[in-house]
């Protein structure tokens, strides 16, 4: 991803106004209520099992996917790449669309912890079909590695926060197990699929064999995300956590946190998706943004800027100027994620300010053109 947005100076005097952060839903604060929970929490060492505020957290995780069991972890990577460790053996593939955040985004670590390769499918908005998967598949060979794992993400966070069909996801599950295969859902940001689709999100990834999900997005806790599976799985599961540096102790002071995102973030979530298509409906009347409202499904929405002559570096830092932050995620495309900490007040004034910029760079732009 390019991280083309400056450091926040407008936030460099003590009586600023907090800059309108657009970023990602990653940057939200913890409500006073988490604060109290955190200060409150009742812990104990989690690598013993003993936390009895994560050991809560697990329970109720599961409870909520209809799963057996539940792992807490301190990221969304150490989660998927613990379910692929879990899933594959070494000399493997791992089919995943080639946006995906398994393979753009986790620092290579299926190659390094569990000695896989990708083996990638371009899939128009990133959702990925039986016949995408049936053309990669790879079974008995003595020249090519054999498939081990299919890897799914809904929402798909680089094809737009756009949300996989339950029938196109099942109709993938039940064919991947009929041919002895596993399938894990890179869901860090299922629960915006469930909201939007009015599904149950234990019903929605029911198929899936491990599910990956975080809390420290549009849920809004500080940190923290829940692998859930068999409890067998999750057993094996705390035993790469620990390898992977993710014992954490005392750590039921996030967990805390956690449940209450958990318990009342989802419900949330259906604000931010109205501000997201507020925001893609006001940039779409902008002449030199590039945007279909009409695919804007969840909170996120990414933009070409190729019209405004522009780079997103460039654009990104104009934007910061006046008090709006997002990032670049090409050299002409630049992504705005809605969150619980971004009012409809202030998607307004994103829009005005990409509105200003665009205006005055696109006059310059087409006269320096003319010449």
């Amino acid at each position: 991803m390019y991280s083309s947005a400056p450091e926040p100076g407008v936030q460099s005097s003590k009586h600023a106004i907090p800059a309108i952060d657009l970023r990602s839903d990653t940057v939200t604060k913890p409500s006073p209520e988490m604060r109290r929970a955190m200060f409150e929490a009742e812990v104990g060492d989690d690598v013993y099992a003993e936390d009895p505020t994560i050991n809560r957290l697990e329970k109720r995780a599961a409870e909520i996917f209809g799963r057996e069991a539940a792992l807490f972890l301190p990221s969304g990577t150490m989660g998927n790449q613990i379910a692929i460790k879990l899933h594959t053996h070494h000399g493997q593939e791992v089919i995943c669309e080639e946006r995906g955040h398994v393979f753009n985004y986790e620092m290579a670590m299926m190659a390094h912890f569990s000695g896989v390769v990708p083996r990638t499918v371009w899939a128009e908005d990133g959702i990925v079909t039986w016949e995408h998967v049936k053309s990669k598949l790879r079974t008995k060979s003595y020249h090519a590695a054999k498939t081990g794992l299919v890897s799914l993400e809904n929402t798909h966070n680089m094809a737009g926060g756009t949300i996989t069909p339950p029938a196109v996801f099942n109709e993938v599950c039940d064919n991947l197990h009929a041919a002895g295969l596993p399938v894990h859902l890179d869901g860090a940001r299922v629960f915006n699929a469930a909201v939007a689709l009015g599904v149950p999100v234990g019903q929605l990834t029911a198929k899936a064999d491990t599910v990956m999900f975080c809390l420290s997005k549009g849920l809004g806790a500080p940190v923290g995300s829940l692998l859930v599976g068999s409890a067998e799985l999750m057993d094996r599961g705390r035993i790469y956590r620990k390898a992977l540096g993710g014992g954490m102790r005392q750590a039921g002071i996030l967990a805390a946190a956690g449940l209450i995102a958990l318990e009342q973030g989802p419900r949330k979530l259906t604000e931010d998706h109205a501000n997201a298509r507020f925001l893609a409906q006001g940039l779409a009347q902008v002449p030199a943004i590039k945007i279909d409202p009409a695919k804007v499904q969840t909170n996120i929405l990414i933009c070409d800027i190729s019209g405004t002559g522009l780079s997103s570096s460039e654009l990104s830092c104009e934007l910061s100027r006046r008090n709006v932050l997002a990032n670049g995620v090409g050299p002409q495309l630049i992504r705005f994620v809605t969150h619980l900490d971004v009012s409809r007040d202030q998607c307004a004034q994103a829009i005005e300010a990409l509105t200003s910029i665009c205006a005055s760079n696109v006059r310059y732009f087409y006269r320096a053109d003319d010449k």
